[in-house]
């Protein structure tokens, strides 16, 4: 075991180009400050379920049906299952890698923990829901993992709650020990 606290990260947060345009999202924070003090698992769920980068953006949506879909912005791919199936598949990965916490990539239609819901084609005006709901993936990791301290980065970006979290993800690790 190691004795720095494991956390999972979304990869383009470290600087990893993994985005849907091919760029990433690197937060300094977590790469610099926090970096040598943790060990990352990084993971994009989008790239690990063969949908390549760049990539169509995508969005969640919501049909007449009422079920929940992710759907490509233009071609209007459904890639809900393929989403859902590497989700737990990934989430059943992580349970053995001894995670400590995870930190997920804000407004991500797989890894945000607080998601705008489009509505379909077909199900009236195709405008933002006032629903917002968990990407996927950060669905599928906090329901198997409930104590697991999560947050994303733009949580991570007020000071309280990063210092929470990163409390919390010390706590874990040596309850762990």
């Amino acid at each position: 075991m190691s004795d720095r606290p494991r956390i999972g990260v979304s990869a383009c947060l470290l600087g990893e180009r993994v985005r849907y345009d091919g760029g990433d999202k690197r937060d300094a924070w977590l790469a610099d400050i926090l970096g040598p003090r943790v060990e990352w698992v990084p993971v994009c769920p989008e790239v690990e379920a063969g949908l390549g980068t760049p990539r169509e953006p995508m969005n969640l949506a919501r049909g007449a049906d009422g079920r929940l879909v992710l759907i490509t912005d233009r071609v209007r791919d459904d890639l809900t299952n393929a989403m859902t199936g590497l989700s737990a598949r990934r989430v059943d990965a992580l349970a053995s890698s001894g995670l400590d916490g995870y930190v997920l990539k804000a407004g991500s239609p797989s890894c945000g923990l607080d998601v705008p819901v489009h509505r379909l084609p077909g199900a009236g005006d195709q405008s933002v829901l006032e629903e917002r709901t968990l990407g996927l993936f950060a669905a599928a990791l906090t329901a198997r993992f409930p104590d697991l301290p999560v947050a994303d980065e733009r949580q991570l970006a007020d000071p309280v709650s990063r210092g929470r979290f990163v409390a919390r993800v010390f706590a874990h690790h040596r309850a762990r020990l």
